[in-house]
């Protein structure tokens, strides 16, 4: 058979390289004990030849799937609604695709999936596993490290600080730029909405708009939501019921935003003269609000690369190791 008409073989590569087959081999298999010239050799062999990996017999010489895992532990509509989440996942996935690894998206948002997707994971379907929200006392994490499969988690694990690797924006700093922010505007009765408190982002930021207001810190201005829309709404709606005399909130993410500023719609409040609202995020939909959402933006897409990049370093043995990335104040016509 010619080689026109067949498939090209790592033969095929090595021979246009001028190596070895088991220097292509490591090469393929990301090894370390190759010398760039002859990396590069290989990367030019298989542009011209056209060669593609076969995966599944990698899979075999490794005992490795080739694939990774974009799990979020949330209830499955938050995929859709939350567009933290379709961001993360987009970015990832770019990511993953220059390394050429699948991506596998799950969702364990309730005790019947999560079974399910450890038992999958068990079983070793996923070389490693990118863990999105992931809550205090959330038994898949334990399940994860139970079954020694790499993890790296979007937010400090809660409970696993120093045990599993995570790429966070800087929550509690964020939080007091935005509360500062509020305060130089001359509002002097800011509210908060807070994230769930069993998360580092709930927590984080709750701490920052403590810390920045001391002593003028009031819990009775403070109420807890989930992340959704109708928590915000709700929140908002609560807060204006207890004090009335409110004139800024600091809303932990923009979704949230959003369903506050419509409470204060339906309340007759305008914004910003009567309150002011700051949200947490800028993925999206802050800039299409109306006023348009000042907010703190995420590095969405940092956090994406280095997520991948941390769980390839623990997939090839290294210790788990925890990234912190700056918050940037954006200003709209909100404040």
């Amino acid at each position: 058979m010619s080689t026109r008409n067949r498939r090209p073989t790592i033969r095929d590569v090595a021979a246009a390289a001028g190596v070895s087959r088991g220097t292509v081999s490591r090469v393929l298999n990301g090894g370390k004990l190759v010398s760039p010239e002859a990396r590069a050799a290989v990367d030019a062999a298989i542009t011209s030849t056209g060669y593609v990996a076969n995966q599944h017999a990698r899979s075999l010489a490794t005992s490795r799937s080739n694939s990774i895992a974009f799990l979020l532990t949330e209830p499955q509509h938050l995929l859709f609604e939350d567009p933290n989440f379709s961001v993360l996942l987009r970015g990832v996935a770019e990511e993953l695709s220059g390394r050429e690894i699948p991506l596998l998206l799950m969702v364990a948002g309730t005790p019947a999936e999560r079974r399910q997707i450890s038992r999958y994971v068990a079983a070793g379907h996923v070389d490693g596993v990118l863990l999105i929200s992931s809550h205090r006392g959330n038994p898949m994490l334990a399940d994860l490290l139970e079954h020694d499969v790499p993890v790296v988690a979007c937010g400090v694990p809660l409970g696993y600080e120093g045990r599993v690797g995570y790429v966070a924006a800087d929550d509690r700093s964020g939080a007091v730029t935005m509360t500062r922010h509020l305060l130089d505007r001359g509002r002097s009765r800011v509210a908060m909405i807070t994230g769930p408190l069993d998360t580092s982002g709930g927590l984080l930021r709750l701490e920052g708009y403590r810390e920045t207001l001391g002593e003028r810190y009031d819990e009775n201005l403070v109420v807890s939501g989930d992340y959704s829309r109708e928590s915000g709404r709700l929140g908002m709606a609560e807060l204006l019921r207890r004090r009335p005399d409110l004139d800024a909130v600091f809303v932990a993410s923009d979704l949230m935003a959003a369903g506050a500023l419509a409470a204060l719609q339906a309340a007759g409040r305008s914004v910003p003269d009567d309150v002011a609202v700051g949200g947490f995020d800028d993925s999206g939909v802050a800039a299409a609000m109306h006023p348009g959402l000042t907010t703190m933006r995420q590095p969405f897409s940092r956090i994406s690369s280095e997520m991948v990049r941390l769980l390839h370093e623990v997939m090839e043995g290294e210790e788990p190791a925890g990234i912190t990335l700056p918050t940037s104040l954006v200003e709209r016509d909100s404040t």
